[in-house]
């Protein structure tokens, strides 16, 4: 079969299309027929051999998500038989093949269900983001109904499933963003209100719409940045949930003692077992409900994986990047 192989660590470059031998499932493994793979910004990080959550051996294909229909089942199998249309979620399972081919097999349990109605390329723009998105929601945030929930820097592939599913459960969301599709983007997806980035200076316009309380809850993708400003705008015993950093900062922790506030780190690998089922039995929920709906991007042949990464590093991409699998 057909797939992306990388034999020596490096730049987009290394990913080669090549034929390499069709992976056989073992005990509580599915195979999966491909028609789309998603790309995730840590795949670019991994194809270095830098990325400090996990180096693999070589070769290696690459790729965590993916959808298509099962192929072949391993011996213990029972929620899945072959025909199925599925997604793949793989981050965490302990056998992956990698999803830049023609077929993967992994566990079982990271294989769910993908509705009829569902296209093959919205399935395989789940997995990392969609499972990000609940983890910072749910898990670490642990957010409810009626709380106000600021999603700052919502236009992004995790961002925009965010504002999605805390809107599906009831909060209410305000997002934001630097550009006018971005805002757009927010908008449709439910925000109940979108605003440019909150800064010192525009403080004021969070604390209106909150009637001077704050946010209940900030998901923050560029901390070392904004981390500061979020502190100042948060409600009392409010979460900011850590999901993206590009450095250092200098706080004041008198901020978060004020206001008794918790500063929460999250890193999909650190996800207990039972956690990623309930993450991925959710989503599967979440799509059949409706209130999933992916922003995707440019669709591009499995062998140009190469001009996908490129796009990733340089901030091209506008939506889910996706590889279409033949």
């Amino acid at each position: 079969m057909k797939a992306i192989q990388i034999v020596e660590f490096g730049g987009p470059e290394v990913l080669q299309y090549a034929e390499v031998n069709e992976p056989i499932p073992a005990p509580n493994e599915v195979r999966v027929k491909l028609y789309a793979a998603g790309v995730n910004p840590n795949e670019t990080y991994i194809r270095t051999g830098t990325y400090s959550f996990y180096i693999p051996e070589l070769p290696y294909t690459p790729g965590f998500d993916g959808a298509g229909v099962i192929d072949a089942t391993g011996e213990g199998v029972t929620h899945l038989k072959v025909g199925d249309r599925v997604f793949v979620a793989a981050l965490l399972a302990k056998r992956n093949t990698g999803t830049y081919a023609q077929k993967v097999v992994c566990d079982a349990k990271a294989v769910h269900r993908l509705p009829e109605s569902i296209s093959y390329e919205i399935g395989a723009s789940l997995g990392i983001p969609a499972l990000t998105a609940y983890r910072a929601l749910f898990h670490r945030a642990k957010i409810k109904p009626g709380e106000t929930v600021l999603i700052h820097g919502a236009s992004g592939g995790v961002g925009l499933l965010a504002v999605q599913m805390a809107k599906g459960l009831g909060t209410t969301v305000i997002g934001t963003a630097s550009t006018e599709e971005g805002k757009a983007l927010v908008k449709a997806s439910g925000a109940t209100h979108v605003l440019d980035h909150i800064t010192e200076d525009s403080m004021d316009k969070i604390m209106s719409l909150t009637q001077e309380r704050g946010p209940d809850v900030i998901i923050e993708f560029l901390a070392n940045v904004n981390l500061e400003t979020d502190l100042k705008i948060l409600a009392p015993y409010g979460r900011v949930v850590v999901v993206g950093n590009r450095g250092s900062i200098e706080i004041n922790p008198r901020l978060a003692m004020m206001k008794e506030a918790d500063i929460l780190g999250l890193a999909l690998w650190n996800a207990l077992p039972e956690e990623y089922e309930e993450s991925l039995h959710a989503v599967e929920a979440f799509l059949q409900n409706g209130i999933l709906h992916p922003e995707i991007g440019e669709v591009l042949a499995l062998e140009e994986a190469k001009k996908a990464h490129e796009q990733i590093i340089n901030h091209k991409a506008h939506g889910k990047i996706i590889l279409s699998i033949d």
